[in-house]
Formats: C-alpha cells, structure tokens, sequence
C-alpha cells in the first residue's frame, strides 16, 4: 500500500509519513487577505455597525430557509442563549447523547435544568433515537441534539418523535456547517439551530457561533436576555467579514472532504481495527452528505495488539497526522446528582475509552495523503508489538 510499510513507525524511530507535520488551519486564502485589507481601510473592522454582520446574517439566512439569524460570540454562547430563548430553566429536563460535547451538558445545567443522558447509536455513535420515547418525561422541555465525527442524525424521525409531544428541538450543527440532512441543511430542522466559528472550525473567525430560528419570539427572548445597552454576547465586524468568503467556497469543501473520506475508507477496508461511522439509518429517498470536522473512528486495541487508544494517537501524532482522542462521555466527567441516565449507556461508555478523530485540514489536500495516512496506520499496526515493548521498557 505505501513504501513505508517496510520501515518502522515514527514513534520508533522511523521517518514520519507527513515529516513537515499536519496542515495549519485557516489555510491562506486571497480572498480573505482582501476583506481585511478593505475594512482596515474602510475602518470597518472598529465599528459596531457596519456592513458585515448583516451580510453574513442574510447568507446564513437564505442558505438555512430561516428568518432569524441571531450572531454571538461562540457556539457555545449559542447553545446557551438557544436554551435561554425556548424558556428553559429549573425544573425542566433537556435530552441530550451522553457521548456529546461537554459544553452543551454545562449550558443546560447553567440555565438550571437537568441533563438526561441516552445512549448513542452503535452504528454511528451520535443519539440514538431508538431510545429516545423511554428517556420522554413530562418534565422534558428540549431535545438537544449533535452531528458528530462525520455521524448524522435522523432529523426527519427525531422531529417526527418531538413534534408529537411538542417538545422543541435544538440542533448542534457546530461540527456540520453546510452538511445536508434527509434533504435539507444541517441546523435548519429544528425550532433552533446553533452554529459555531471557533478557530479549528470548518468555517472559522476565531471565535463566534449563531442561532438559527424561524420563531419571532424564540429570538425576541435571546436579544431581550442579550442586549445590555449594547451586545453581550457579540461577533465583531471583522469576524464577520472574514466569515463572508468562507461561505462561498464552503459546499464545495464539504464536497472535497467528503471525497477524501471516501478514498480513505477505502484504503483503510473493513479489518483496519478502526470502525467508520454508518448513517444507515437515514431516510433512503433523500439525499445526504455529511460534514467532516473530526473524521471519527471507533479505536479496536485487539487489532493493534492492545495497544491503548491514547498510545495509538501517539503514534499516529509522530507521523504528523493529527489523530487525537475524542471527547470524554458526559456521564464519565460529571457528578451523578447533576444528570438523569436512561440505561446504563455501554456505547457512550465505549466511545468514552476508545473514540479516536482525524482533524479536518488534512482531507483538503492531495488524495495521495488519504493513502498515507491508511499506511500509516497498517505500518503501526504491524509494529504494535515493538510500541508497546518500547513504552513498557521505558516505564521500567
């Protein structure tokens, strides 16, 4: 599959497969380059009000088919003020995956609501709505619901369930910008949707998130909670204008990426020890594409002769690949009074140990990378054995 299989992995002493290391993100781009040279003479980038935010506000806003477009300061910010806007706070519960991002657990607890854990799809590893009628209480007031590491969840079944018991539907599209879903765009399916532009986000200013609602007084509630005499929660006008480009090239990106992803699954075939995500349980007569944030993996130490999850991503890093452990399940890192659980929550539990994710620069680049990388992982995986003696003398 690559030349250097023969030699050892970079972790032993081998040259690594990318020697310059992963790509840097934002990668340059002119068209950016040009909106900051126009606000820095324009002034632009120092005012409150100027042409930018608006713009973006409008784009977000025809791409999503939503009349609402409400710019913060974070994703995470958005979560918070989305929850804020649908009128939850103590006493109420708030449904969320318990292998989720750890911010959206701590926004419903800061609004005072209980977070109610289920477990996720072992096909796919994001909510599973099989079991989402059995965690419904008459105290549940949100469904709070991600599309994670290249996962997708059902939004046609999932507002099918919440519309029947008029519960409102808040989607995390943050990792998913531009992704599609049953046929219509990730964020757009629920009373609110959140978008986020951190600095390793596939559309990125920084910092910055929105909220997408086509409820009036859903966003009358947000700018009442707010707006101080001036923005508390505010995307400057510069992150904006930067935003504005990005926008333009970002479907055709998400079709790159996906590309890549197919190419590398390929490569990978099904024994790799590293379990893709599957989105079989999407609507068959839509079509749907995916986002690629974090290209997930569940991690199979057997098929690396035990090597542990948190080694292999050593490994993988010495090669210049950025391979990271995936994020913590929510019911391992918080206190048990601070959350309901529905069942004892063994796939979350499993992602907790052995989710792995491949950051998303890397799949805009050449398809010869996509071979690299699955060669660096048959090249460790053949010297599994020598990692781990290595490491266990190194302990001695």
């Amino acid at each position: 599959m690559n030349s250097l299989l023969s030699e050892k992995p970079a972790i032993l002493g081998g040259v690594p497969a990318f020697p310059e290391g992963p790509p840097d993100w934002p990668f340059p781009d002119p068209a950016i380059n040009q909106v900051l040279q126009q606000a820095q003479q324009t002034g632009d980038w120092g005012k409150y009000h100027g042409p930018y935010s608006g713009q973006l506000q409008q784009k977000l806003a025809d791409l999503h088919q939503t009349e609402q477009v409400i710019l913060c300061s974070s994703g995470t910010a958005a979560v918070e003020l989305a929850l804020r806007g649908l009128g939850i706070g103590p006493g109420d519960e708030v449904i969320l995956a318990a292998y989720d991002f750890e911010g959206n657990f701590k926004n419903i607890v800061t609004v005072g609501a209980t977070p109610v854990l289920t477990d996720v799809n072992p096909e796919n590893f994001n909510l599973d709505l099989n079991r989402l009628e059995q965690a419904i209480t008459d105290s549940t007031k949100g469904i709070l619901v991600s599309h994670l590491h290249g996962g997708l969840v059902s939004m046609q079944t999932l507002t099918g369930i919440a519309n029947q018991r008029g519960i409102p539907v808040i989607e995390d599209a943050c990792q998913v910008p531009g992704a599609l879903i049953e046929g219509r765009i990730a964020g757009s399916w629920g009373e609110t949707g959140i978008l986020s532009f951190g600095g390793s986000k596939l559309l990125t200013a920084g910092r910055g998130g929105a909220i997408l609602t086509r409820s009036p007084q859903i966003a009358q509630r947000i700018r009442l909670y707010s707006h101080r005499g001036n923005e508390a929660y505010p995307l400057t006008e510069l992150q904006a204008g930067l935003l504005l480009p990005q926008m333009e090239t970002l479907d055709s990106q998400n079709q790159t990426r996906q590309k890549q992803v197919d190419i590398l699954l390929t490569q990978l075939g099904n024994d790799s020890g590293l379990i893709a995500f599957q989105n079989l349980q999407l609507s068959p007569q839509t079509t749907s594409m995916p986002g690629y944030y974090k290209l997930g993996f569940l991690y199979q130490p057997a098929s690396f002769s035990g090597l542990s999850r948190d080694l292999f991503c050593q490994a993988m890093q010495a090669e210049g690949i950025a391979v990271y452990p995936g994020f913590r399940a929510l019911h391992a890192i918080h206190s048990r009074r601070r959350f309901r659980q529905v069942d004892e929550l063994n796939i979350a539990t499993e992602c907790d140990h052995n989710m792995i994710v491949l950051h998303h620069p890397v799949l805009l680049t050449s398809e010869e990378n996509m071979t690299t990388i699955a060669g660096a992982i048959v090249r460790i995986a053949e010297h599994a054995d020598d990692i781990l003696r290595l490491t266990a003398e190194g302990k001695e």
